[in-house]
């Protein structure tokens, strides 16, 4: 468990699948144009699915157990608010990962996500042993790139059509840390930064 104040990140559990599925009904629209969509079927190739909260779960803890992900939901003030993930962890001469993220608009605007990503790239670099973290993001998606500009994460380009978003393949920008940035920690750095201002949360 890592936490913060009022923000607790935790593994994902079966258990919260009642809490986790109202979230998404009440954030449908908010949530939408940023969402991971399955691309149509090639001909010779499978015919995927959306998975269910259960084979999500299963999912994430076989990944988890693998040691490729990291799978957290986000609570604030003792409600599931969104979710956070590290995936694609790789390790060898790369010690690698990337960082997705939702968060419920009811508490956009109290640096819940900002200080939730601050937590799990701090975890990877001093108790994990990751040496880079990556988040990519749509341009169009405003708030959730003032997250990581807020934070201090460099812009390192365009990744054209990277991802299935939202009905079709769209392109993202790259933003990465390596541990040596932050030898403080991030979220020492955020603190700083978020007493000298007031922050604005993201939807993604």
């Amino acid at each position: 468990m890592l936490a913060d104040g009022d923000i607790v990140l935790r593994p994902i559990k079966l258990r919260d699948q009642r809490d986790w599925r109202e979230v998404n009904r009440r954030n449908r629209d908010w949530l939408r144009p940023w969402e991971a969509t399955i691309p149509p079927p090639t001909p010779s190739g499978p015919i995927a699915h959306r998975p269910t909260y259960r084979q999500m779960v299963r999912h994430l803890r076989s990944e988890a157990n693998a040691g490729r992900m990291l799978p957290f939901v986000i609570e604030y003030q003792g409600r599931l608010v969104g979710q956070l993930t590290v995936a694609g962890i790789t390790w060898g001469s790369m010690c690698s990962g990337h960082i997705g993220y939702w968060v419920d608009e009811s508490v956009a605007g109290r640096g819940v996500m900002p200080t939730s990503v601050a937590l799990v790239v701090d975890h990877c670099f001093r108790a994990v042993g990751l040496h880079r973290i990556e988040v990519c993001i749509r341009p169009e998606n405003g708030p959730s790139r003032r997250v990581v500009e807020k934070l201090g994460f460099r812009e390192e380009g365009l990744r054209p059509r990277y991802l299935h978003i939202d009905g079709a393949w769209r392109d993202h920008l790259v933003f990465a840390l390596t541990a040596e940035e932050v030898p403080e920690g991030l979220l020492a750095r955020w603190q700083r930064a978020r007493s000298r201002s007031t922050p604005h949360d993201n939807p993604a």
